[in-house]
């Protein structure tokens, strides 16, 4: 019997927010002075001309979702909400001692968790803490993650006058059923109500997220849930597979049983047909999985091949360094990672101690630097070349051998020093990235590491 192409490419695999990817990050040639030396170089590299990017992960949620796989703490006592904002400044602080002038920030963002778990003004006392030791760049973007149940519009217009101008709002599905089974009950009155006072407000860009494959989805739900959000217009989607990890400690995803999750051929079209109904109401499709109206700036940036990827996500502008603040969060000056402790308890006592809260890392060799920039032109603009001797490496000739077979499947098509994703290679980016990723090659996983490509 012949299997499809979601079958035959629906491994394990990256979702390619960074290379190499945290599982194969050399920790044991890691230190915090040589992470600490690399955040200054490339600051005094890039800062004067394109500023910086924060990353600010506010770890907090007063109940589990259970398909969700990020850092989080549960808990229903906003108390904690001072402490942790001072630790944060604190680290920011930190770094900014290791600075030779006040940074140029062009980004922020704040995820989580659940980042309007905290109150409107503890959000402003974060913010103004962070801008008071910084310059605000004149086209900056601010953007935060909003949960649709519990963000007020006191939130929305502090964060505003604060200069963001993005919100994005976990939509996930609309089903009563599938939203059991995720432990995430959210009417699409609450989505329209926090939709609409953000566009009052005066937010240039909207965002949604839609998860395809969720426990007890159908196609039924995802044209529903897809035009509900049709009815709302956001600026752009983020519509992308459900990542099922279960392996993961702490990440809750016990609300459900294996065979209640869609498979293979039956979970792609789920998110064909929300493609389908998303490109008939002006949305067009935008590297991975994401979508957006050709009036939002993350369209722009495709078009004009500016788009950028790091760990949070498709961005309309590009920074060489961008600080992770926050328990577990993830910086990254482009020469090196650093990722902070994901034990809330931990990052309190490193703080109080006068030291950063960053335990692992990686330093990017030649190499590594070179396979990046061919992952991230193949996520952002789903080509790249090689006509560039400073593209060129030694296991190029390898990596295209091991691409034959997706080229007969017409998934790719290769050029004489270049490679095209087509219109049918789409859905297996990850899976091309791949034959790219080194790293992966020499060193396939003994364990559960990823969540399925397609």
């Amino acid at each position: 019997m012949k299997i499809s192409l979601t079958q035959k490419y629906n491994v394990p695999g990256p979702r390619y927010t960074s290379y190499p990817t945290v599982p194969y990050w050399n920790e044991s040639a890691f230190t915090v002075e040589e992470w600490k030396l690399s955040f200054q170089k490339a600051f005094s590299e890039s800062n004067s001309e394109n500023g910086i990017s924060l990353y600010i992960h506010l770890p907090f949620c007063e109940s589990m979702c259970t398909f969700c796989g990020c850092n989080k703490r549960i808990t229903k006592n906003h108390s904690v909400e001072e402490k942790y904002i001072e630790a944060v400044l604190k680290e920011w602080r930190f770094y900014c001692k290791l600075l030779p002038e006040k940074p140029l920030i062009k980004e922020i963002h704040l995820g989580g968790g659940t980042p309007t778990f905290f109150s409107s003004d503890n959000l402003e006392l974060l913010i103004n803490g962070i801008l008071s030791r910084a310059v605000k760049a004149e086209n900056h973007e601010f953007s935060f993650e909003g949960h649709p149940n519990n963000t007020t519009y006191e939130q929305l217009k502090k964060l505003y006058d604060l200069g963001f101008r993005r919100v994005s709002f976990g939509v996930q599905d609309y089903a009563e059923k599938v939203q059991k089974a995720i432990h995430r009950i959210q009417p699409f009155h609450n989505v329209a109500k926090v939709t609409f006072w953000a566009k009052e407000i005066g937010y240039k860009s909207i965002g949604h997220d839609i998860i395809f494959g969720l426990p007890f989805q159908t196609i039924e739900n995802i044209i529903d849930t897809v035009e509900k959000t049709n009815s709302l217009k956001p600026d752009r989607l983020a519509f992308y597979s459900y990542a099922h990890v279960p392996w993961i400690k702490g990440n809750g995803q016990r609300g459900f049983y294996e065979e209640n999750l869609p498979k293979d051929a039956e979970k792609r079209q789920l998110y064909e047909t929300g493609k389908q109904l998303l490109s008939a109401n002006g949305y067009h499709e935008i590297g991975m999985d994401h979508f957006a109206l050709p009036s939002d700036s993350l369209y722009h940036a495709a078009h004009n091949k500016k788009m950028h990827r790091n760990f949070m996500g498709y961005s309309a502008s590009k920074t060489q360094l961008m600080i992770g603040l926050g328990v577990s969060s993830i910086s990254d000056s482009w020469y090196s990672f650093a990722q902070n402790t994901k034990s809330l308890e931990d990052y309190y006592q490193l703080l109080d101690a006068d030291q950063l809260p960053v335990i692992k890392g990686h330093i990017l060799n030649d190499e590594d630097l070179i396979i990046r920039k061919h992952i991230l032109n193949l996520t952002c603009e789903l080509e790249t070349s090689w006509s560039k001797d400073s593209l060129y490496f030694k296991e190029l000739p390898e990596v295209l051998e091991s691409l034959k077979e997706i080229e007969s499947d017409q998934l790719i098509v290769i050029e004489e020093n270049k490679i095209k994703i087509t219109e049918a290679g789409r859905p297996f980016v990850r899976n091309i990235c791949m034959a790219f990723d080194l790293q992966l090659k020499r060193k396939s996983p003994e364990t559960n590491l990823f969540s399925m490509t397609v």
